[in-house]
């Protein structure tokens, strides 16, 4: 294999230089962030005012950047080429020199101590070998397929032009497709529409940094809102399939040769001679294109326009036959979500048991499917997901701190003497000493266990199964029969004392779910939610990423954590942690938003927030430009229902709190909260005079909609016996 040396890019070189000067690590993050990701920090300089600004402000910001341009794209590290083998005629230590295993374990790769390009320089073939797990996925569910519908796919048969991969392509509904499951590519794909396989192949080549910006010109081009142009008419049979655009670098080759009379190695040696910017060879290759091309007709400011393009492309030209190949198998996976959705999400999971946070992505990914995943079960689960009656049932090995010896120990038990029929049979037949303490811990606490007691009664008599087992397999093992195996079967009660204590609460039973298998098992109140919103969420908090920076979005969840603090203005406002059913996301919410939704920010509240994504902090967050109660805006039917004919009259009582600003402030936010109800219900509002009495306000013009949860939310903001219905 071959050696990569990890250079540092400008981010990095500024967190490397800050760690050395002793720079506090929130200034250098800050500072790192403001350099646009994957460009350099000349380029940051020239783009971004704010830190230009820095640098030509503060001295100690100035030393850190000036260090770390002085570190940029210096070697930072070995590591072994993702895919690269090299191969020769004779050993390689008559070619180039070797390297230990760059991650250091024993029996690891040897690699060359030569980069790629130097080995292509002395004539070594070097050839690409890739791995994916995706066709690790694809194999799997070609096999539940088979056994399921006696359907027999593989790589070679799985059709390429069926319409329903490029419905649900561009339906955006992408989850667990290859390569384009990404926020951005969701994006290109609703907007294009794809409907042949030429389109996608081109969509891989063009989500790259650089032909980026192309792509709104191709989609435009492809649906006709945007003529198709060509510098000169031969360019037509060449460019056509891409619609006027340079997008592979197999189109770079063939204008060369088209166009100026290179050779195919010729025009792929000015390809790469172009795109790594030398000058002399720029220099030379454009005299020699712009003459080949003049010499057949072309005018000579046609030429030099057209090797404007090829400099340009050569930097970002993807190789067409690598795209094509990714392509088949973006359209694969999509015709088994499409088709066979059950069992390619069930080898999906398998795929991804040991990545948590994905995990949690999949099974959301399943209930918007319509496909129930059953809780982990050590009577029912296998090691990896499996099929059970239309549904997929969680596989143990899924199960953070569960490895495979403590799930194949339990299978092995459950294979040779059927279901485990209660605790005490569990821990007679299963040598617990292979599970361990924490992973047995652990499958209680995801409700592996639950038809053997509640989950608190369980973790509390955790040393007395340990001790029984540990008993029992000891005794097994010098040929002595327990005192349990000559008091025959025992019932579990008898066996192991369950003792009487309070069953855990609901919020730290879904905790230990979240942490553990990466999302909530049991019934949980986002879940709801969830269907309630699906037409009005734009995002799920645990997919905002940096591609997403500056969007516009609207998220709802559950309030986990409120931390308020005062601006040096004297304003408060509040950071906030909001929790869906896929993830986490910091809300930031400045003083003018504080201000009038302070009542809302309250732990365990459901709300809809709509805001922008920012990212230049250390995690993405969501800045707050609107917030809303998730029981306000999603009323349900049977409430609808329950609602009298005749118009109703709310007399509301606005308590006085002393402070004047502060009253009047609340009065408006009690007449908003009662407009954003709509009905023919009418409302008086009521507060005190100061003198023991109270003025009644009336709004003649103002209606609202009364129902069970407005009152509750007026009741939330004014106190208890505030609010009555006439």
């Amino acid at each position: 294999q071959i050696i990569t040396f990890g250079t540092m890019g400008g981010r990095a070189a500024i967190r490397d230089a800050g760690r050395a000067l002793d720079i506090p690590l929130g200034e250098v993050d800050r500072v790192a962030k403001l350099i646009p990701f994957g460009k350099s920090i000349e380029e940051g300089l020239e783009r971004v005012a704010e830190l230009r600004q820095l640098y030509e402000s503060t001295d100690y910001i100035r030393t850190l950047i000036d260090t770390a341009r002085s570190l940029e794209g210096v070697a930072r590290h070995a590591s072994t080429h993702a895919a690269g083998v090299v191969i020769a005629d004779r050993p390689l230590v008559e070619y180039t020199p070797l390297h230990r295993p760059t991650k250091g374990e024993t029996g690891g790769t040897v690699i060359t101590q030569y980069p790629m390009e130097a080995l292509e320089a002395i004539g070594l073939l070097k050839i690409d070998f890739l791995g994916l797990s995706t066709l690790t996925i694809m194999r799997r569910a070609a096999d539940l397929i088979r056994e399921r519908h006696g359907v027999d796919l593989n790589l070679d048969n799985i059709p390429l032009d069926d319409p329903a991969i490029y419905e649900l392509l561009s339906s955006g509904e992408v989850m667990g497709i290859f390569q384009v499951e990404s926020p951005g590519m969701r994006r290109v794909l609703t907007t294009m529409k794809p409907t042949k396989f030429e389109h996608i192949v081109a969509t891989l080549a063009l989500y790259r940094p650089g032909p980026m910006e192309y792509i709104d010109s191709y989609i435009n081009r492809m649906h006709g809102r945007e003529p198709i142009t060509y510098r000169h008419p031969k360019l037509e049979p060449i460019l056509a399939e891409t619609y006027g655009i340079v997008v592979y670098q197999e189109q770079l080759i063939q204008m060369a040769t088209d166009l100026a009379g290179y050779s195919a190695s010729e025009a792929d040696l000015m390809r790469r001679a172009v795109g790594k910017k030398k000058k002399e060879e720029l220099l030379r290759h454009r005299e020699t294109f712009v003459a080949g091309a003049v010499e057949r007709g072309i005018p000579e400011k046609v030429a030099n326009e057209i090797f404007d393009d090829i400099e340009y492309f050569a930097r970002y030209g993807f190789n067409k036959s690598h795209a094509a190949d990714y392509a088949v198998i973006t359209c694969q996976t999509a015709y088994l979500k499409a088709k066979y959705p059950l069992e390619y999400m069930a080898a999906l999971l398998s795929v991804e048991r040991h990545n948590t946070e994905k995990v949690g992505l999949l099974v959301a990914e399943c209930h918007r499917l319509g496909i129930d995943v059953l809780p982990p079960d050590v009577n029912r689960s296998g090691l990896d997901f499996t099929l059970e009656s239309g549904a997929i049932r969680f596989g143990l090995g899924a199960v953070k701190n569960v490895g495979e010896g403590a799930v194949e120990a339990i299978l092995a038990a459950r294979e040779a003497g059927g279901p485990f029929r209660d605790l005490a049979d569990f821990c007679q037949r299963v040598d617990l000493r292979q599970v361990n303490r924490r992973a047995l811990e652990c499958l209680i606490k995801v409700g592996a266990l639950d038809a053997f007691g509640r989950r608190s009664q369980l973790l509390a008599a955790i040393d007395r199964m340990m001790a029984l087992s540990q008993a029992t397999h000891r005794a097994k093992e010098v040929g002595q029969l327990s005192m349990f195996d000559l008091a025959g079967p025992l019932s579990m009660h008898e066996a192991i004392p369950l003792p009487d204590v309070p069953e855990v609460s609901r919020k730290e039973m879904l905790a230990w779910e979240r942490e553990l298998i990466g999302l909530y098992i049991s019934e949980h109140p986002l879940q709801q939610v969830a269907v309630d919103l699906d037409g009005v969420v734009t995002a799920f908090c645990g997919q905002i990423d940096e591609e997403m920076a500056g969007q516009k979005v609207i998220i709802a969840g559950m309030v986990t954590w409120v931390r308020t603090i005062t601006t040096k203005k004297g304003e408060p406002m509040a950071f906030v942690g909001l929790e869906d059913l896929q993830g986490s996301i910091e809300v930031v919410v400045f003083p003018s938003v504080y201000g009038k939704t302070r009542q809302l920010w309250q732990e365990d509240k459901i709300l809809i927030v709509r805001g922008r994504v920012d990212t230049r902090g250390r995690e993405p967050k969501v800045i707050c430009e609107s917030v809303q109660d998730y029981l306000l805006v999603s009323r349900p039917v049977e409430e609808e229902e329950r609602r009298p004919h005749r118009p109703l009259h709310l007399h509301i009582t606005v308590p006085r709190t002393g402070d004047q600003e502060r009253d009047i402030k609340r009065l408006g936010q009690v007449y908003d909260l009662l407009q954003s109800y709509e009905g023919e219900d009418r409302f008086s509002l009521y507060v005190a005079d100061g003198r023991g009495g109270l003025v009644r306000l009336d709004f003649p013009n103002a209606t609202t909609g009364y129902c069970p949860a407005l009152e509750e939310a007026l009741t939330e903001m004014l106190g208890p016996g505030t609010v009555r219905v006439e």
